[in-house]
């Protein structure tokens, strides 16, 4: 088993190295949505899926599905099981982000085929190619069609470099008035599950290869902007000034001690965009421009904490004599991860492990959030090298890589959409 587990990890390693392959920029690995980079690797991801025995389509937002039928006359012949993740990056991006989960999910379900031909239920296995949001203003619109989610007005949103998504649609050789096709049918997709990286410390410090994700975070983004007066460096006194940018340090601050105070459930804040004007070395910056993106395990404790620091926003502007106004840009529920898909996952990780499988929630946003609204979901996450991602550095293994497929094969041969309906009914 630990050979064969490696020998698939080796397997998953080369392809993450041809994927990585596949850049806008030589030396640096960066593939956004809709762009010539993202056509080949959707290409190559196709290719991989037909390899591996499966009926292989793309949906209108340029999804790539790879289809297992359902062996013949199964009780379950309408029901899927959807294994998926992404293949667009950041900029400057690691080679294990996204992609690790549809190479796990291709081989996973490539090793079912050879060993059972078919299973009692349909598996799809899906590449989304916009999860990251780093060429267009919106996250998940791939899986938010999938969901049945779509937001048309997204069509009109315009991409750092002035393109609309309804025409990179076009280019890309795709219609947007197919769009709504691409939703699987209510009841046909009876779960979604997800391989991928941690991005985070948490099985690396507890010594562990895999774990089971309790939940998926509660986000929202902001834009802040401060206006205060710009004003000479050396001829303004202190007492005198409306300095945008030192109100905004204030509110900076503020955000750290809001995570702080709130530690207990996840929370996490981060200001990790800014712009001020005028911009020069001798002139009292008059407007400041900043993201403010927050993160909690629950929907009721973000909401709360982003209360709050909207009020403390506008104290530190009325004290500071500026004027300061917040609007929101993004916002994703929080998604807890189906009990019975946990509990799936838990047991093909003490197979392998013999131990109980480490539980942990997840800060990042994953394409489960936008299918969650259409099934329940679960995930897998795999360790990687210092908690490090969306960068170079990123780095997973080749046993982790390898141990990471075989649980998910064995997920799979486990897999029981009725037992999945008894557990959650129990729940209910």
């Amino acid at each position: 088993m630990v050979e064969r587990a490696m020998a698939l990890g080796r397997e998953a390693e080369s392809m993450i190295r041809a994927l990585a392959l596949i850049s806008a920029e030589e030396g640096h690995l960066t593939r956004l949505y809709l762009t010539p980079e993202h056509r080949l690797a959707a290409d190559l991801v196709r290719r991989w899926m037909a390899e591996a025995g499966l009926d292989v389509s793309e949906d209108a937002l340029g999804t790539v599905r790879g289809r297992l039928a359902p062996e013949s006359g199964g009780r379950n012949s309408v029901q899927r099981l959807l294994i998926g993740s992404h293949i667009d990056t950041v900029i400057d991006a690691g080679a294990y982000d996204g992609a690790l989960g549809v190479i796990a999910g291709i081989l996973a379900v490539r090793e079912v085929i050879k060993k059972h031909g078919r299973m009692p239920f349909g598996i799809d296995v899906l590449a989304f190619g916009d999860e990251e949001g780093s060429r267009f203003p919106a996250t998940l619109l791939c899986s938010q069609a999938v969901a049945g989610r779509f937001d048309p007005a997204s069509l009109q949103v315009e991409s750092v470099d002035g393109v609309k998504l309804e025409d990179a649609l076009r280019a890309y050789g795709k219609d947007p008035a197919e769009i709504p096709a691409a939703a699987y049918e209510p009841g046909e997709a009876v779960a979604y599950v997800e391989l991928h990286i941690e991005q985070g410390p948490v099985l690396e410090q507890a010594d562990e290869a895999l774990g089971v994700v309790t939940a998926i975070a509660s986000q929202s983004r902001h834009s802040v902007t401060v206006v205060g007066e710009a004003g000479h460096a050396g001829t303004v006194p202190m007492n005198l000034r409306r300095d945008a940018l030192a109100a905004a340090a204030e509110v900076a601050l503020a955000v750290e001690t809001l995570a702080q105070r709130n530690a207990d459930d996840f929370m996490v804040a981060t200001i990790g965009k800014l712009s001020l004007s005028p911009g020069a070395s001798n002139v009292i910056p008059a407007r400041v421009v900043f993201t403010v993106d927050l993160r909690s395990q629950t929907d009721a404790r973000r909401i709360e904490a982003m209360n709050w620091l909207r009020e403390e926003i506008l104290a530190i502007a009325r004290r500071r004599r500026v004027t300061a106004w917040i609007e929101r840009t993004h916002e994703a529920v929080a998604r807890p991860c189906d009990p019975a898909l946990q509990a799936g996952f838990a047991t093909t990780i003490g197979r392998h492990g013999g131990k109980s499988a480490i539980h942990l929630p997840s800060g990042a946003g994953h394409d489960g959030q936008a299918v969650g609204a259409m099934c329940p979901i679960g995930m897998l996450f795999v360790r990687c090298r210092g908690g490090i991602s969306h960068n170079p550095a990123e780095f997973t293994s080749v046993r982790d890589m390898g141990l990471a497929v075989a649980a998910m094969i064995k997920f799979i041969e486990g897999f029981d959409p009725a037992r999945l309906g008894r557990l959650r009914r129990a729940d209910d």
